[in-house]
């Protein structure tokens, strides 16, 4: 029997194994990388992402090539990668990163057109609280043109590295500077568009807004 790819061989200790920890790295995440073989080729290809309950919805047009290889049941791995901090060893060899990644195995599924509005609607919730409502509804060209995959979150693995450097106690003494560089992504001001009309107010669900 062979041994499932979902296993964490390197650094075990960093994995986590429930799915509340897989959820909250997918649902910080608004870029998965899917890998998956086309035509004997390997193809990484990013796509925005968003996780509707036990499945993780991506979407783009019905013209690219590389979707419909994608709606086509190809096996594929989809991998997420959140960078917390830089960690600052004595040493360049025991210096690393705090992050926190998630890859989820599995084919993905066209969502139907009766389902598609639904799953725009949460992969828009899921990025911007609120927004949906206060857009004009999607037209039928517009729907024609996106196609929408779900990928259900049944195999996955969960990783996350946190902590303080670990130097060896030999290294102790030298003098060079030891500790964590923490990395915070930050939304900026709201900018208007420069062809706004009628100078609307910046909408209560973006102003002050944070992920």
């Amino acid at each position: 029997m062979s041994e499932p790819r979902t296993r964490i061989r390197r650094l075990p200790e960093k994995a986590a194994h429930d799915r509340a920890s897989l959820d909250a790295v997918l649902d910080a995440a608004r870029v998965a990388h899917l890998a998956f073989v086309q035509e004997g080729s390997p193809v990484n290809v990013p796509v925005a992402c968003a996780r509707d309950g036990d499945r993780l919805l991506l979407h783009g047009s019905t013209g690219s090539r590389l979707l419909r290889t994608l709606g086509s049941g190809v096996e594929v791995c989809a991998a997420v990668t959140l960078l917390d901090g830089m960690v600052l060893a004595r040493s360049a060899f025991e210096s690393s990163m705090h992050y926190r990644s998630a890859m989820v195995f599995g084919t993905c599924a066209v969502v139907p057109d009766d389902g598609k509005v639904a799953a725009l609607r949460a992969m828009s919730e899921a990025w911007m609280p609120g927004r949906w409502d206060t857009l004009r509804p999607p037209t039928a060209k517009e729907l024609a043109a996106t196609a929408v995959l779900a990928l259900p979150l049944v195999e996955w693995s969960v990783k996350i590295s946190a902590g303080d450097p670990e130097d060896p106690p030999e290294d102790l003494d030298a003098p060079v500077w030891a500790g964590v560089l923490p990395i915070v992504a930050a939304y900026g001001d709201p900018v208007p568009a420069p062809d706004l009309r009628g100078d609307p107010e910046v909408p209560a669900y973006l102003r002050g807004w944070r992920p």
